[in-house]
């Protein structure tokens, strides 16, 4: 700091006045060179264990947990990734700065079928399964610290030297410890059921990996001939059918495919159906449809016709007709879910390839090994399926149609776009197969207390939901949902390590022992042991009596027993059960947060969180999902090397996460502005607290200024909203109360006031040590509020604004707690009466803007003098009570207040000073130049550098 001169007035007035000021000085810099200084930042957090110095300092303290969901190790960090990540840390760093033990252990979803399709796709698909689960391993590993380094560049502090990976041996042993206890009680079965299959996994799919997407397929009518005409008659109330007629019940389907799977047809038992007389071709016709489809579908067919008898659906209950091209019947069964919206209102029933055909047939007696299962797993028909064997199913769609076709059963064919399910790692169409699986069941009776709906249903209940639609998406995603599919058919993944009798296929009466035993070799070796185990080796005698099951378990269920392999198991000592928060992606609420209920409910009959958090998916400035094909993704890894990971963490903070989260160039532009606001601010603050030592020069409050103890409250009162919103997960209302602060309360009102005490009176003096004793408790807010979100910045300027905390190695603001405020007694009166007065101040500005300064007759506000006649009472009670103070306030260079009447508005009348402008604090003050020997200097300023100081006590 400039000390104030005692030099000559020849001397002042040759050199200016500046060095007699008390100019701000800091090494803060005004840029924060962002993409090139964080690296440096990351590496010291890193390097001095920073992560481990938080945790040490907080032992002991209330303990809040936010369980990791695992990133996929497969591929680069994408925009979403970085979010979530970002929305996890503050929430962290807030925690502890709330007084809070909140240990970040960060993981990662390790086996499945993308990564190894990644090793199909270099190597071939002919491995030993050894060599597979080798190489996916290795590869597994290397993302995993490709996206580490990603992660840790955004600024996120973690465990990162000891995360969990489900494909660490410990983990994937404490999964099939996990299975042994749900099949304990109760909930595992076994049973051929319709399946979410992709031919290009060559698995089973879980609900959370199918996606859907428009395709055009081929929607076909088909009439299937009356093989009991008898029946149909009496059906209909007829005594026969009319003589001559071919008749015909006529179903709708987009899935010709699925005819060679046919076994029935399904009527409601309620809508009433028609017996239509036509002619086709030349030929007397009967048709079966709906009774209210009946116009629109002769029509469709170019038919005229009449109804000769209506029935309802029931009285057709197990009449048969003949398939439209193979030698059999299929019977009708009624049932509730056909629908007349669209179609003839009959659709034909594949138990092989549809849930509802699947039950129905099941309900009406149909045995698992009665079900036409024609589809192998790669997509293609058996060979010895007549006509269409060993064709692609897509292939032979066309086939079948023309076959119809020429045998007159194919009464229309057009195209049809639809929304159907794709796989969403290869982007191909499924379909539902019958297979045999490992099913989790969700309305099975355990062997004690509720069935998995009912207590998943109640722990959705049970759990506080941000934002608070996510429970009823939740809720009708458990109450809907089939029974989970546990079992896959790959190599890369956790076996289910049964042994099934090689006659009947039951698994060993001692299963659940047998997989513990398991488990312990895994943990040992990992899950590669099973494919070099033998039955020998467990089973003893009865060795050649069982084979060993090649399922592995579906990676929802790696990810969704984290809360028992980690939270209980790997990382126990960190963390604890059930956590209070998990937090993902919107799309989680079908995958990690439901199959992580899922897993709980069967395991503690409780769901592994307390809470729920909720983001959305990030788009383009237009609202557009980003993709290749538009050309519009904004990648992480770009924004972080050329603006900075800060500006990544304020646009993620300032983002309502509650719905779609837009990114542009031009939204992160704005994001710039912002970060440079809070800058410049925290460097001004920074600059006038440099030779200020709060433990020497701190001012009691008692002898504080009005305006520097308002500014006390005026803060408390932000820092309070603000952790607050930070409690709730509410983060960009505290972005906007940062930025508002900064700009308005501090910028445009407090220190614009201050920066004449701050300059002008003596370094020492009460009324600069006052003021600095209110900024240096702002300023240790404004850095640990700002810390959550701003983590680079926030360490940058404590180091400069607390070098005394900063000497051991991974010392960090985030080991600090949010600022304790001193207690004003009169906190209250003095937010009222500055509230006034600070109305007050903003007229004024606004009449010396519009009034004198656009007219061109001041340059700045100093250059007016102001008389206010304020209403009689709290207004001018508070204006008055500032004395000579309120021109300091209102910043001109003379200022008075009269009385009004209480019922008047505010009255303001300005004009120029007359006067003359001192050279060192630019008032213009009629006492410039008073003393010769000091011709440019006003009387308060000669008293600050030569005499006792100018009297100042509010302002």
């Amino acid at each position: 700091m400039a000390k104030p001169s005692d030099s000559t007035g020849t001397q002042d007035k040759a050199a200016g006045y500046r060095h007699t000021l008390n100019l701000p000085d800091t090494p803060f810099p005004m840029r924060g060179n962002l993409p090139k200084q964080e690296p440096g930042w990351v590496k010291r957090w890193q390097d001095e264990g920073v992560y481990r110095r938080i945790r040490a300092v907080a032992r002991g303290r209330p303990l809040f947990v936010l369980h990791d969901g695992p990133p996929y190790a497969n591929g680069v960090i994408h925009m979403g990734h970085a979010i979530n990540k970002i929305l996890k840390d503050i929430i962290i760093k807030s925690r502890g700065l709330a007084g809070y033990d909140a240990p970040y252990v960060p993981g990662w979803d390790c086996h499945g079928m993308p990564i190894e399709h990644q090793i199909e796709k270099k190597f071939g698909k002919d491995l030993p399964t050894s060599e597979v689960q080798a190489k996916c391993r290795a590869y597994a590993g290397e993302q995993v610290e490709k996206q580490k380094t990603d992660f840790m560049r955004l600024g996120v502090l973690g465990d990162w030297d000891n995360p969990y990976l489900t494909m660490n041996p410990h983990n994937e042993a404490e999964e099939i410890r996990s299975l042994a206890r749900i099949m304990r009680a109760g909930f595992v079965f076994r049973g051929l059921k319709p399946v979410n299959w992709c031919f290009d996994c060559g698995s089973a799919l879980a609900e959370a990996e199918v996606e859907y997407a428009d395709r055009t397929d081929t929607a076909v009518d088909v009439g299937f001939a009356f093989a009991e005409p008898e029946k149909v008659a009496r059906a209909f109330g007829l005594q026969a059918l009319p003589a001559g007629h071919q008749g015909y019940a006529v179903i709708w389907t987009t899935t010709p495919w699925t005819l060679p799977a046919n076994q029935a047809l399904n009527l409601h038992p309620e809508i009433e159906y028609a017996l239509v007389r036509t002619e086709r071709n030349g030929q007397p016709t009967l048709l079966i449809l709906a009774k209210e489809r009946v116009t629109a579908q002769l029509e469709r067919y170019g038919l005229k016709g009449e109804i000769i008898a209506t029935a309802p659906g029931q009285a057709l209950d197990q009449v048969r007709f003949t398939h439209p091209f193979y030698d059999r019947t299929s019977p009708v069964y009624v049932a509730d879910y056909v629908t007349i919206d669209t179609g003839t209102g009959l659709v034909h029933s594949a138990p092989a390839h549809g849930v509802e055909d699947f039950l129905t047939c099941r309900a009406h007696g149909m045995k698992d090994d009665e079900i036409i299962n024609v589809v192998m797993g790669n997509g293609h028909y058996v060979s010895s399926l007549p006509l269409f064997g060993g064709l692609m199913i897509w292939d032979a769609n066309p086939k079948i149609v023309e076959h119809m076709r020429s045998n007159g059963t194919l009464f229309l064919s057009e195209k049809l776009p639809h929304s159907y399910m794709h796989c969403w790692r290869h982007k191909t169409p499924l379909i539902l197969r019958a297979t045999s699986q490992w099913f989790a069941g969700m309305d099975t009776k355990p062997v004690e207390g509720g069935t998995l709906r009912e207590r998943a249903l109640e722990g959705v209940e049970q759990t506080a939901f941000f934002p608070a639609w996510g429970k009823a998406r939740l809720h009708a995603m458990i109450a809907n949902r089939p029974d989970w599919t546990l079992s896959r058919q790959r190599q890369w993944g956790v076996p289910m390590a049964f042994f099934l009798h090689r006659e009947t296929g039951e698994l060993h009466p001692n299963t659940p022992e047998l997989l513990d035993k398991v488990a312990d070799l895994v943990e040992k070796h990992g899950i590669e042991i099973w494919q070099t185990l033998t039955p020998a080796d467990l089973l003893g005698d009865e060795a050649d009596q069982y084979e060993k099951g090649r399922d592995t378990l579906d990676v929802w269920f790696d990810s969704g027993c984290t809360h028992q392999t980690v939270m209980r198991g790997s990382h126990a000592g960190e963390l604890s059960f059930p956590a209070d928060l998990y937090l993902e992606g919107s799309d989680q609420h079908r995958g990690w947060f439901h199959s992580s209920l899922l897993t709980s409910c069967m395991m503690n009959d409780e769901p592994p969180y307390r809470a729920l958090l909720t983001h959305g998916m990030v788009v383009d400035g237009q609202g557009r999902k980003m993709s290749k094909s538009l050309g519009n993704g904004v990648e992480p890894q770009e924004v972080a090397n050329r603006l900075g990971a800060e500006i990544l963490r304020l646009w993620t903070a300032s983002s309502d996460y509650s719905g779609e989260i837009s990114v542009s160039d031009e939204i992160l532009k704005r994001v710039v502005e912002s970060y440079r606001r809070i800058r410049n601010t925290l460097r001004f603050l920074l600059a006038n607290v440099s030779d200020f030592d709060i433990e020497k020069d701190a001012v009691p409050l008692d002898r504080m200024f009005d305006i520097d103890r308002y500014a006390l409250v005026m803060t408390d009162q932000v820092q309070q909203r603000i952790v607050d919103l930070y409690m709730k997960y509410e983060f960009h209302p505290v972005v906007s109360l940062l930025q508002t602060f900064c700009s308005e309360e501090l910028g445009a009102f407090y220190l614009d006031i201050l920066k004449d005490r701050l300059y002008t009176t003596a370094p020492g003096s009460l009324a600069r040590r006052s003021a600095q004793t209110a900024l240096w408790h702002i300023t240790d807010a404004l850095l640990k509020l700002m810390a959550p979100i701003l983590s680079f910045t926030a360490d940058e300027a404590w180091r400069v604004f607390a070098p005394a905390k900063c000497t051991e190695p991974g010392s960090t603001i985030q080991t600090e707690l949010f600022h304790v405020f001193p207690q004003l007694p009169d906190a209250d009166a003095l937010d009222a009466r500055w509230t006034l007065i600070r109305k007050a101040r903003a007229q004024v500005q606004q009449h010396l803007e519009s009034e004198l300064r656009e007219k061109g007759q001041i340059g700045s506000s100093l250059q007016a003098e102001v008389a206010l006649t304020a209403p009689g009472g709290e207004l001018y009670d508070a204006l008055a009570s500032l004395g000579d103070d309120l021109r300091f306030v209102l910043i001109t260079s003379a200022a008075q207040v009269a009385a009004g009447s209480p019922d008047s508005e505010l009255q303001i009348d300005a004009k120029a000073s007359p006067n003359q402008k001192c050279e060192r604090c630019w008032h213009w003050r009629a006492d410039v130049g008073a003393n010769p020997e000091h011709p440019g200097l006003c009387g308060r300023c000669e008293d600050n550098l030569f005499g006792q100081g100018e009297a100042r006590e509010h302002a």
